[in-house]
């Protein structure tokens, strides 16, 4: 699976966030409360989701499934004028990413061990400590079979 690099551009975010590990997983937790209340942010762009992860600088290099990250479940809006009571807004930064389009359930990890211990390793790339996020659009489904997402993992050039 060959990813495709794109330059994204500065998104602005409004969301739900939580501390977790992959040990203590709650994102069914998270994404349940922002569901329930995604309806009342009004300046949204489009209809796609975003799940953010916000790992701490070297995450990848120590990682351990209880060291705990910041995860986001989120909209992109026009501006922060107007942020609904228990949401936060978030400014995802721009920069290169790896986009990888990935059919299954979300539920399986075989697509992240692919990207980190055969994609990355032979790339001309590597991590670079950004935000790393899925956009989860009219395909995707969740834990089905037949689901799709775009899977953005933050890379710089190897020196």
């Amino acid at each position: 699976m060959k990813p495709r690099i794109e330059l994204l551009s500065a998104k602005k975010l409004i969301g739900k966030r939580k501390n977790m590990s992959f040990a203590k997983n709650t994102t069914f937790e998270l994404w349940r409360s922002f569901m329930s209340t995604r309806k009342e942010i009004e300046n949204a762009v489009g209809t796609n989701l975003y799940s953010v992860q916000v790992y701490p600088e070297n995450y990848f290099k120590k990682f351990s499934p209880n060291t705990e990250f910041e995860k986001w479940a989120t909209m992109e809006v026009s501006d922060f004028e107007n942020v609904p009571d228990e949401m936060d807004s978030f400014k995802l930064q721009g920069g290169c990413y790896a986009v990888f389009t990935y059919k299954g359930s979300s539920t399986s990890t075989k697509i992240f061990d692919y990207i980190f211990t055969k994609w990355l390793p032979n790339s001309g790339y590597r991590l670079d400590n950004r935000p790393h996020f899925e956009i989860l659009g009219e395909k995707y489904k969740n834990a089905d079979p037949n689901s799709e997402e775009e899977i953005w993992i933050p890379i710089k050039a190897k020196e």
